[in-house]
């Protein structure tokens, strides 16, 4: 099965992702909160960096756990921001 290429705003939208789970790891080691979430941190990383833009609802929800963070606003501000034609937010 070919997998079909990612359109701008599918990219977009993950760069956005990975720079909100950034911001939230904050302080905390990538090790540390991958392992809270049952992920790899190479799983972590490529999220982080936008490489991994679509990544599987079980991760996304294991990470916002672990980072205590609410899955509706993290879709609400990818969405919007994504929708806007904002740059991805800095670390």
């Amino acid at each position: 099965m070919v997998r079909t290429p990612l359109t701008p705003w599918e990219r977009q939208r993950g760069e956005l992702f990975g720079a909100l789970i950034r911001r939230a790891r904050g302080e905390r080691s990538m090790v540390e909160v991958a392992a809270a979430a049952g992920v790899s941190a190479e799983t972590l990383r490529k999220i982080e960096t936008g490489r991994a833009p679509t990544p599987a609802f079980f991760t996304v929800a294991a990470l916002a756990v672990a980072l205590d963070l609410s899955m509706d606003d993290l879709a609400a501000t990818c969405a919007a921001q994504a929708d806007a034609g904002h740059e991805p937010l800095s670390a």
